[in-house]
């Protein structure tokens, strides 16, 4: 199976990429797909997390991308091992310009997470408009879809978002609580996936965005699907009576 890049990205900071990321290769590594994270980011989130994971059997290779400082060969810390199948790209916030160009060069698809307040969405769909008019993103027909991060019950409706999404024909693929679980991988190295029950809501509410990233554009235009996830027997009985990934506001 030839490389598949996804690009977790967003001009805003504080949009929780490094989480959508981080756990993203891990559900990768629990099935024992080779898998890289290639992290953009001076402050190394992404790499930090490989760090606290360790010496874990599911191991996960982490690239260094962010701009070279003294003594570092950047070419060398960018490696990407040649059996990767997955490799999932950390932007940093504000990315532009050529730094920009640079990271859309590899992507086959983008997932740009949202915290959903006002001024965060604002801001997420002046960077979306950007993303749209990239001429890498248009020549290559780089698929681009939208995470609502850190969404709590209380929060109210935001509609705007959606119109806006479905004026673009970008789709939604999920809601990601703002769940202690998700502090609990930070802190442990790990994801949702490679938890135990106590993780099951937060696999579920995250598995649409694995399932939309397992899909690959061919070079024909069509879609074609790489592999189902896997799933434990109780989260297969309950994604059949659940009636799929829900917009912010409700609506499928």
């Amino acid at each position: 199976m030839r490389l598949n890049t996804t690009l977790v990205i967003n001009s805003k900071g504080g949009s929780g990429k490094t989480t959508i990321a981080t756990n993203l290769a891990s559900y990768f590594a629990a099935n024992h797909i080779p898998t890289t994270i290639m992290d953009y980011d001076p402050q190394g989130s992404s790499l930090n997390w490989l760090d606290v994971r360790g010496q874990i059997e599911r191991k996960i290779h982490g690239a260094n991308a962010a701009p070279p400082k003294a003594g570092r060969i950047r070419s060398v810390e960018m490696f990407v091992p040649a059996d990767t199948q997955q490799l999932i790209i950390d932007a940093p916030a504000g990315a532009s310009g050529l730094l920009l160009q640079e990271i859309l060069r590899r992507p086959d698809s983008i997932i740009v997470p949202v915290a959903p307040s006002t001024i965060d969405i604002h801001a997420t769909a002046n960077f979306i408009k950007e993303l749209l008019l990239a001429g890498r993103v248009r020549a290559r027909n780089i698929r681009l879809a939208v995470v609502a991060n850190r969404v709590r019950s209380s929060m109210p409706v935001y509609q705007p978002l959606e119109r806006f999404l479905a004026s673009l024909g970008v789709p939604f693929l999920a809601r990601i609580g703002d769940s202690d679980n998700y502090v609990l991988t930070a802190d442990t190295g790990l994801g949702v996936f490679e938890m135990d029950a106590s993780a099951e809501a937060e696999r579920l509410e995250f598995l649409p965005i694995v399932e939309w990233v397992m899909q690959r554009r061919v070079e024909d235009g069509k879609v074609i699907e790489l592999t189902r996830p896997r799933l434990t027997p109780r989260e297969r009985t309950q994604s059949h009576s659940d009636p799929g990934p829900q917009s912010v506001s409700g609506q499928p």
